[in-house]
């Protein structure tokens, strides 16, 4: 039998904040860090109700956990380290942005009411996003872009302008779209959902901070409204009573337990790199460093289909016989035969990645572009690209996979507005 697993007693330091649901302490032993500890009260309307509910601290820790560690794994920046307890986590300290960003698939709630005349499951592509100030007193008002802008805050050194202001709206778009398909996987529509932004203390980034829990969106299993599982339930009971807090329990439970199955890949795939020869392995381990980065099996193969078509042909049925879903990699130099005879042989996508040389790579590449009729291989040159492609054919199916390629995009965005910004503030 395993050991149980030792869990370190923290040293906390002073209480930086606590609000409706969780108390924030600096963590003396681990400088740059913080403990998020969840607290057993459900609130709406600003607090306006407010009741205990046995058990939620833990409930909404697991789902809060679950929720950053997805967003991670994918290569969104968070603010989340590790769960620490049941009731707790520890997070990179952060100076919070006092911004609510929402982000909207379906009108429902309070968009209905300051916009008339929209009806309920009005479907929003692209989504809508809005933002509101962290104001309690004012019932955390609406903000434009423009209000936030001119408020010129400044937190642990960074000031929040243009850039910081588009970085945290295509964020917002990311984190929603991997979460609205993590949820589809479980035939439940995300309808809408709201974030925070902090700025990390230690590295000055931008980061999605505070929780991502059953408080911070809506969820309707199979579209339905009626089944929803949120704290709308809450929100909507004319009386709080044990049965009707008993009910709410249950919900924010299911939700807890089908945010782990977000976690798990729906499918397993698997590229198979076909090499003519080992002089082109290095070529080969670069499509499969790239696959590994996207979390995809990749195996490495050598067959000529020129010296030995038998073979290859027996190679192809070997990976098509056991029913893993595989992408064909092709690489040949020269005369490229692998792919076209792959792709007229089996149904599996095919791609060409062959590696081109100085001397007759111009006239080689024509061995991979001009295909007899119906075979639909394509070609890619970059090993990196070919290995991106194949995941692009994966993500279809396995939300895990096209969480990172929507994480890749959104970082190599957020990259070129920071190089754009440091430029222009070096040209001044």
């Amino acid at each position: 039998m395993a050991p149980a697993s030792v869990v370190k007693v923290l040293k906390l330091g002073q209480k930086l904040n606590e609000g409706k649901t969780k108390q924030i302490f600096e963590l003396v032993d681990e400088p740059g860090h913080v403990l998020v500890q969840s607290k057993d009260q459900i609130t709406a309307g600003n607090a306006v109700r407010k009741d205990q509910m046995e058990g939620k601290a833990a409930i909404a820790n697991r789902t809060t956990s679950c929720v950053f560690k997805l967003l991670q794994e994918a290569g969104i920046k968070t603010a989340f380290v590790r769960q620490q307890s049941e009731t707790a986590f520890v997070a990179a300290h952060c100076e919070m942005i006092p911004i609510e960003w929402v982000c909207r698939r379906v009108a429902t709630g309070s968009f209905l009411k300051r916009n008339p005349g929209v009806k309920e499951g009005y479907r929003f592509s692209p989504l809508k996003l809005e933002m509101f100030f962290k104001d309690d007193a004012n019932n955390d008002p609406q903000w434009s872009e423009e209000q936030l802008l001119e408020t010129k805050f400044s937190l642990a050194g960074l000031n929040v302008g243009r850039c910081e202001v588009d970085i945290m709206n295509r964020s917002t778009v990311a984190i929603f779209e991997v979460l609205e398909r993590a949820w589809a996987t479980q035939n439940c529509t995300l309808v809408d959902m709201k974030i925070e932004f902090g700025v990390n203390v230690r590295t000055k980034e931008i980061v999605l901070a505070d929780v991502i829990d059953n408080d911070s969106w809506r969820l309707w299993p199979a579209g339905d409204r009626s089944q929803q599982k949120d704290k709308q339930v809450y929100r909507d009971l004319k009386e709080v009573t044990p049965e009707a807090m008993q009910m709410v329990k249950k919900n924010f439970e299911w939700v807890s337990e089908r945010v782990k199955l977000l976690l798990e890949p729906k499918a397993c795939g698997r590229v198979v790199v076909l090499m003519g020869s080992t002089s082109d392995l290095a070529h080969c381990e670069k499509i499969r460093k790239a696959c590994g980065s996207y979390g995809i099996h990749c195996v490495l193969r050598v067959t000529s289909a020129h010296k030995g078509p038998d073979e290859t042909l027996h190679i192809k049925a070997e990976y098509e016989g056991d029913g893993v879903p595989t992408v064909f990699v092709a690489v040949a130099g020269r005369s490229n035969g692998l792919g076209p005879v792959m792709s007229g042989n089996t149904a599996y996508p095919v791609i060409n990645c062959p590696p081109i040389t100085p001397d007759w790579g111009a006239q080689d590449i024509w061995s991979s572009l001009r295909m007899p009729s119906g075979l639909g291989c394509s070609t890619v040159l970059s090993p990196d690209a070919a290995a991106q492609f194949a995941a692009q054919i994966f993500g279809l199916s396995d939300h895990l996979v096209w969480s990172k390629l929507r994480a890749s995009m959104l970082n190599t965005w957020v990259s070129l507005k920071q190089a754009d910004k440091k430029l222009q503030a070096c040209s001044l």
